[in-house]
């Protein structure tokens, strides 16, 4: 195994997209097999070692940080050991944890099949998307990787291994048991607190009855470490429409996107949204250093997608714009692409802003002060006007995109100094606790990390996250995996 101390590849594992400092470790290690890993975890879980596993660094909750201990990057896990076509359609795919997203949406395209459940940065580790229970633009129709995974390879803490299919371990009510590969027992009691019923990415997903396979999903690698991901594809869509549709009023976009979810109307019933993107005016603005022909009175935007075969494209196009006419926009302001290639050029701006975000606060050296919260479709609109006005009143710089579809928006503020810095950080808890309040989530896809503690015991309370602690020690009891991670390590003592 290689194990690396220099402090120049040690640095590089102190940062991701959070903009989190401070961050230390002893050095950093590199297994290329199970085994290796296997042994990396049992040789620090004896000594007491604190272990961060390592995805690609996209995160931004901090969750790859180290501080102490050791890093074990899962970069050299990165075999995509097979494609095999399903009988019924589709495919499975058996994938190591470094895999690459982009590298997965290239080969399963090759052979005629489709990853919908993707997160937008295509650098990330398919390792990463399960321990976040990441999901992208895709999710909308589809759904996240929670529901495109068929089973997973995860090590313990002591190296055990559970090999883990759908299906194969059910919870009765809240009581697990578990079997390793090598027939160790492990019987767990799971929390008891309900999860909010919108997308959500807080914590441990537990329920009753449910499969252990999704226990391990958006862990944040404090229960286990997943070294393989059995996932499931589609077969490739003939062709996917993109457009973006843009508004002089916000409130024109948000009933596009209501009829769009209801398929618009009877006679707009070719409508079949694969996602429903939102993009507001301060992140057009923002958008339009880079991309100039953005229209210079849009309050809005709208990029969507959808799948057809061939010969139906043109009665889909049909349908969008009447509908895109039916809620104020001119169709002389849509950008429609059919093409490989016009389709590139539309997402690449969709994909610019979180960059261009990510950039800006990098270079004023500011951590990421950007909300993950979701609500309840009918709290759509509120919850829009609540962010306005609140972030209005605050007098602060900021922007809003995101995934608008399953009202799930990424409200990015951006300070130009401490003093805004300090009052950006307080406008999110105002902006949590009301999101909360309404039945919604502070995290929808990027997970909890090292910066949103105080959010997580917002939504469950003290009580359910001391039932997160008993869980991880049941799995975990030198409680080496993940330290920070989801709730203080404070906790673990």
């Amino acid at each position: 195994m290689l194990i690396k101390n220099d402090p120049d590849i040690i640095n590089s594992f102190l940062e991701d997209y959070s903009n989190i400092k401070g961050g230390f470790c002893d050095e950093v290690m590199f297994p290329e097999t199970e085994e290796e890993l296997s042994s990396a975890l049992v040789d620090c879980s004896k000594a007491g070692i604190p272990v961060t596993i390592s995805g690609a660094g996209t995160g931004v909750t901090g969750g790859r940080i180290p501080f102490g201990g050791k890093v074990i990057s899962l970069a050299k896990l990165n075999r995509i050991k097979y494609i095999k076509p399903l009988k019924n359609g589709g495919a499975e795919t058996l994938v190591g944890a470094g895999v690459v997203l982009e590298d997965l949406l290239g080969l399963a395209q090759s052979k005629g099949f489709f990853y919908p459940p993707g997160p937008t940065e295509k650098t990330s580790f398919i390792g990463g998307n399960a321990a976040t229970s990441a999901s992208g633009a895709g999710s909308f129709k589809y759904g996240t990787i929670r529901d495109f995974v068929l089973g997973l390879r995860v090590l313990l803490a002591d190296g055990e291994i559970l090999e883990l299919e759908r299906g194969k371990y059910i919870a009765k009510k809240r009581q697990l048991k578990l079997a390793t590969v090598s027939g160790k027992t492990i019987t767990l009691k799971l929390p008891e607190y309900v999860m909010p019923k919108v997308k959500n990415a807080s914590g441990y997903y537990v329920k009753d009855d449910m499969d252990a396979v999704d226990l391990f999903i958006g862990g944040e690698g404090t229960l286990g470490v997943i070294s393989e991901i059995k996932l499931r594809l589609l077969n490739k869509p003939e062709g996917i429409l993109a457009c973006y549709a843009f508004f002089s009023d916000e409130k024109d976009a948000v009933e596009f996107v209501y009829n769009a979810k209801e398929k618009g109307a009877d006679h707009l019933n070719a409508i079949d949204a694969l996602s429903l993107e939102y993009m507001d005016r301060h992140a057009l603005e923002f958008l339009s250093r880079k991309h100039k022909n953005i229209p210079p009175n849009a309050k809005a935007a709208v990029y969507f997608e959808q799948e057809f075969s061939n010969g139906t494209e043109s009665g889909i196009i049909d349908s969008w714009v009447a509908l895109i006419t039916k809620c104020h926009s001119e169709p002389a302001n849509t950008w429609f692409a059919q093409t490989a290639k016009d389709k590139e050029k539309l997402a690449e701006i969709r994909h610019d802003l979180p960059d261009m975000v990510n950039e800006y606060l990098k270079k004023n050296n500011f951590s990421k002060v950007g909300t993950d919260i979701a609500v309840e479709c009918k709290d759509l609109s509120l919850m829009l006007g609540y962010y306005n006005s609140t972030l209005t009143e605050a007098n602060l710089s900021y922007l809003i995109f995101g995934h608008i579809g399953e009202s799930h928006m990424h409200v990015n503020i951006l300070p130009k100094d401490e003093a805004e810095h300090k009052r950006a950080t307080e406008v999110y808890e105002i902006l949590v606790k009301k999101a909360i309040s309404l039945g919604g989530t502070p995290s929808a896809e990027h997970g909890i990390g090292k910066t949103k503690h105080k959010y997580l015991e917002m939504l469950y309370g003290e009580e359910g996250v001391s039932e997160m602690v008993r869980l991880k020690k049941q799995l975990d009891p030198y409680s080496i995996l993940g330290l920070d991670n989801l709730f203080p390590k404070e906790l673990l003592i």
